[in-house]
């Protein structure tokens, strides 16, 4: 895969956390930590926008909260 060089400016907490999970191996490389979570995200807006044509539009607020409560999502406090 061909990789570029980039400058990013981020929040210092974030990137402190990125640093700690690299610390803790949850990943190779700050770079590869960033890498991932970029993917992620791509990832997820591509999910989201699949269930928008599914829906003709956004999905329904509450069906998508239960959906993530449903696959673990988010954290059990804020469900």
């Amino acid at each position: 895969m061909r990789t570029e060089r980039v400058t990013v400016s981020l929040p210092a907490d974030l990137l402190a956390a990125a640093r700690d999970a690299v610390d803790h191996g949850a990943s190779d490389s700050l770079a590869g930590y960033i890498a991932e979570a970029m993917e992620a995200r791509q990832v997820r807006e591509r999910s989201l926008a699949t269930l928008a044509d599914l829906y003709g539009g956004p999905p329904p607020a509450d069906e998508l909260a239960q959906a993530r409560r449903t696959l673990l999502l988010v954290p059990p406090a804020a469900v």
